[in-house]
């Protein structure tokens, strides 16, 4: 596991912030309405997140890749102005690295934050990998670094605090409000 001081480091050379979405930016819960409508429970400490980290002086992409598929998921995602939204997703190594290759991106400069056995690979190829404290064991094992945080309870968040601190432009940023 790494330390904060290594977390830092490596989020240094973040370009892309990438993640699972149900288990991540949700607690996995889905409700489903008669009508067939999905409904998912977001937090706004990560919605505040996204906001800051466009508020950097350079622009850190965002992708939320995911096994489903949501009309709400694309709603949110377009709210949030995530760059790459990859639904019904089987490979998500796949994804990741048709990302990198669009951004001209290493690996190396992707964080990565999933939950569950369809992340692991993800988690185990990219620069700075990350999954909550209720993931599952072998996500567990495969991140880098386990948060602070449940799915759904500002995970992303505190990637993002990561990654604005790392950056040294925390007060910059701050200033603005």
């Amino acid at each position: 596991m790494m330390d904060t001081k290594r977390i830092l480091e490596r989020a240094k050379n973040i370009k892309l912030l990438a993640c699972d979405v149900d288990g991540v930016l949700t607690r996995g819960e889905i409700i489903l309405l008669n009508s067939g409508e999905e409904v998912k429970i977001w937090n706004v400490k990560d919605g505040m997140g996204y906001n800051l980290l466009s508020r950097m002086s350079y622009k850190v992409k965002t992708a939320w890749i995911t096994g489903r598929k949501s009309v709400q998921v694309e709603n949110r995602a377009s709210e949030m102005k995530i760059d790459y939204l990859v639904q019904n997703c089987v490979n998500k190594k796949q994804a990741i690295e048709t990302i990198a290759q669009k951004e001209a991106l290493d690996l190396s400069q992707i964080a990565y934050i999933g939950d569950d056995v369809m992340d692991i690979s993800v988690l185990k190829s990219v620069g700075l990998s990350s999954c909550p404290a209720d993931a599952c064991a072998v996500a567990k094992e495969a991140a880098g670094f386990i948060s602070s945080f449940n799915g759904g309870d500002a995970v992303v968040r505190e990637m993002i605090d990561f990654i604005i601190k790392a950056s040294g432009e925390c007060q910059k940023i701050l200033r603005r409000f």
